[in-house]
């Protein structure tokens, strides 16, 4: 597979913090043979910056799957004004094969899988055994977090109690080295690329420690399984970690909503997120969601009024917005274009065990009307009295908007985009046209040539 060809020899430098800013010392790349970069133990961990770094670029979580999760789901909530042809037809539900979007998220995401893989297999240089556990644990949560999103765009939608047979993504858990031999690699079923997900995550919820500056800890890993638990219905550990999040990670949602978005440093609900300065980063919401004067191309994701007829009068949610130079209405999550991108939330986290409790009966942690209330108070909304399955995903879908949720949202519980339902093939992105001509294992998603 061609992305698979992507050898780690250009390592990107280490990323330095400093405790007095967030500023970052950074070096040029540096080529350097592959024998030279995982000999050392600053080898290893260079490699593995080098994987948060493409982890966090546009084609990924610098803001390209936020984006398709908004576009692909659009149900009357935004319009797309872009002149970008291949987001246009994202939008549209009219995807082809050699779309350059999906082919590079394919392609990156591979890349960072590769990464790792060479960092798991050559953990043996580290001999701080506190150091190798928190570089393993890094490892598997990158690994993870980029397999979750591939099978959650390229296969069709986990449904529970079932056998989940239909075609996920490859599974590649080795270092690709000898580029000489046949490198095809087939499909794994969306069964099998969950379960590996899963296990990765346990593995790095063991080993990483519960602080760790701006990279992934334990609750971080905990946070994104329990994402990964309600994706696929398991609501019983889905609701377990979220309240573990919630009760014991020291995370704390910002008071005023408005704070936790465009923030140069991370904030007291951030779980994880990407890190972006004027050195270094990347934040393509930005791009598509921002006028010129913040950074964007203008407005190429505008909202509509329907989105806006969500919220009540006083929910501050409702009034985050500014206009264009077209009086055209762009979301204020995204105005800071040195800001950082904020993936996972502690919010959600409340809105996911709301859900669960709800779902299983239950009151673990709290009742599910208390941590919607929770969500609503913080927004100036006023307290419900009593709350519903509906409201719960309601108040994901105001919370939550702009984040790249929806179409995950509207697939795990079988819901609609317009006229197409859940499990529409339109929904679901084509294996790229250039995997498939250079991988003779690929089989093609229905629907695309």
């Amino acid at each position: 597979m061609k992305n698979l060809k992507y050898l780690i020899l250009t390592i990107s430098s280490f990323l330095l913090f400093t405790s007095c800013d967030r500023e970052l010392d950074i070096d040029s790349e540096q080529g350097i043979s592959t024998e030279t970069a995982i000999s050392t133990p600053e080898g290893i961990q260079q490699i593995l910056i080098g994987a948060y770094k493409n982890t966090g670029d546009g084609d990924l979580f610098g803001g390209d799957v936020q984006i398709y999760g908004d576009l692909l789901a659009d149900d009357g909530y935004l319009y797309w004004w872009g002149t970008y042809a291949e987001l246009g037809h994202i939008y549209e539900k009219s995807i082809i094969s050699d779309n350059v979007y999906v082919r590079d998220t394919w392609a990156r995401a591979y890349k960072v899988i590769n990464a790792t893989n060479v960092v798991l297999e050559n953990l043996s240089v580290v001999k701080d055994e506190d150091d190798k556990k928190r570089i393993e644990g890094e490892a598997k949560f990158l690994r993870a977090l980029n397999y979750f999103e591939l099978v959650r765009f390229f296969g069709k939608q986990y449904e529970a109690g079932k056998n989940n047979t239909q075609l996920g993504v490859p599974i590649v858990l080795k270092t690709t080295t000898d580029f000489n031999g046949d490198l095809s690699v087939a499909r794994n079923s969306v069964e099998e690329v969950y379960t590996q997900v899963v296990k990765d995550l346990k593995e790095a919820i063991n080993n990483l420690p519960s602080e760790n500056s701006y990279y992934a800890d334990t609750y971080s890993a905990q946070a994104l399984l329990s994402r990964v638990y309600l994706q696929k219905g398991d609501y019983t550990n889905a609701r377990d970690l979220a309240n573990d999040v919630i009760e014991n990670s020291g995370k704390s949602l910002m008071p005023n909503y408005k704070d936790a978005f465009n923030t140069s440093e991370n904030i007291s609900e951030d779980l994880f997120a990407m890190q972006v300065t004027s050195q270094s980063g990347e934040n393509d919401l930005i791009t598509f969601y921002a006028d010129e004067a913040q950074g964007g191309r203008g407005g190429d994701i505008t909202l509509t009024e329907d989105f806006l007829g969500l919220f009540e009068p006083d929910d501050v949610r409702g009034s985050f917005y500014y206009y264009n130079y077209y009086d055209d209405v762009l979301t204020s999550k995204y105005t800071n274009q040195y800001g950082n991108i904020h993936v996972i939330r502690l919010a959600e986290m409340y809105l996911i065990r709301a859900e669960a409790n709800y779902r299983l009966g239950t009151s673990l942690g709290a009742t599910p009307l208390d941590d919607i209330n929770t969500i609503r108070d913080r927004a100036k909304a006023s307290a419900l009295t009593t709350v519903t399955l509906d409201d719960i995903l309601l108040e994901r879908r105001r919370e939550l908007a702009f984040e790249g949720f929806l179409i995950h949202d509207i697939k795990r519980t079988k819901g609609n985009v317009g006229s197409l339902n859940w499990n529409s093939d339109k929904l679901v992105f084509p294996i790229p046209l250039r995997e498939m001509q250079v991988n003779n294992k690929l089989v093609q998603n229905p629907g695309y040539n």
